[in-house]
């Protein structure tokens, strides 16, 4: 049986949000968008984590979809991070995006609150109710303190417009469940994690890396589509000490910024609560970026 939501296989980027002068710089968001249409990368995913979402006004969250999907113009899919752990402003950005034209909404777990699965699950459904959007469920404990557990997804999947999941949890074995007891399209949620989930029946990624390196992440997943298993392992293994580095020495975007910063494409400025590497840690990334070739 065909998944829902294949639309979304493939590479997504979870794009970052450029600030000058702790503005919305809206020429850098546009220069973004173009890189990644050039690069063939099949999605994009606005004002997620990677996008700091939580410290955006929410006139700025609004702003950001907009003009994402106005220069992307049916270029590229856009899939607008619309989730929120209040049922009613979730619905609020779900729709605004759907009026400006998103192809999709990825909606993270409701945050802070820990609903129990029934909250969850009339969470999702309440958003489903009031926007006829495909919606991309956005699973990741790490940063909202609770799980959704594989039972309360497959119910959620029961509803026509969730159609896909960004799996974050790390857990092989959850990914495994969803992918066996539900017909979702399962995105990685770890750039690291992209082959093995794969492996599995997974679908793609929802990327970080993919801010400076869509090309190589658009190999792998081209690679194992093509059963070149070998050539997609390899690709795994070059993006290996990259995805770690990025995802590791700090909290995503710090470490991300820091690398377009290094690379000339970002002013790598960030928003509070969020703060710059130390120097330490930039002097491991900008070894990292040497050995991968992407500075001399």
């Amino acid at each position: 049986m065909p998944r829902k939501g294949e639309q979304f296989a493939g590479l997504t980027v979870a794009i970052v949000t450029p600030f000058r002068n702790d503005r919305l710089d809206e020429s850098a968001l546009k220069k973004i968008i173009d890189f990644q249409i050039e690069a063939g990368t099949n999605c994009i995913c606005p004002v997620g984590t990677t996008g700091e979402s939580p410290t955006l006004t929410h006139e700025e969250h609004e702003r950001v979809i907009a003009l994402t999907c106005e220069h992307a113009a049916g270029r590229i899919r856009v899939m607008a991070g619309t989730g929120s752990n209040s049922t009613q402003e979730a619905i609020q950005l779900t729709k605004f995006a759907k009026s400006v034209g998103a192809d999709g909404a990825m909606m993270v777990a409701p945050y802070y609150n820990k609903p129990t699965g029934e909250g969850f699950f009339r969470h999702f459904e309440a958003v489903a109710a009031a926007v006829d959007i495909p919606i991309i469920l956005y699973n990741i404990p790490g940063r909202t303190a609770k799980n959704m557990e594989p039972e309360t997804i497959a119910r959620m999947a029961e509803i026509p417009s969730i159609v896909a999941i960004k799996e974050a949890t790390g857990s092989m074995d959850q990914a495994s469940r969803l992918l066996a007891e539900t017909n979702l399209t399962v995105l990685s949620g770890d750039d690291s994690l992209t082959l093995p989930l794969l492996s599995m029946g997974g679908s793609g990624i929802v990327s970080v890396v993919g801010n400076i390196v869509p090309q190589d992440m658009l190999k792998l997943v081209a690679a194992w589509k093509a059963g070149k298993i070998a050539e997609a392992q390899a690709m795994h293994f070059k993006l290996f000490t990259l995805c770690r580095d990025l995802l590791g020495l700090a909290t995503n975007p710090i470490p991300i910024k820091a690398a377009m910063k290094l690379l000339g494409r970002d002013t790598g400025e960030l928003r509070l609560p969020m703060t710059p590497l130390g120097p330490s840690e930039e002097a491991k990334l900008v070894q990292t970026l040497k050995t991968y070739g992407l500075l001399p």
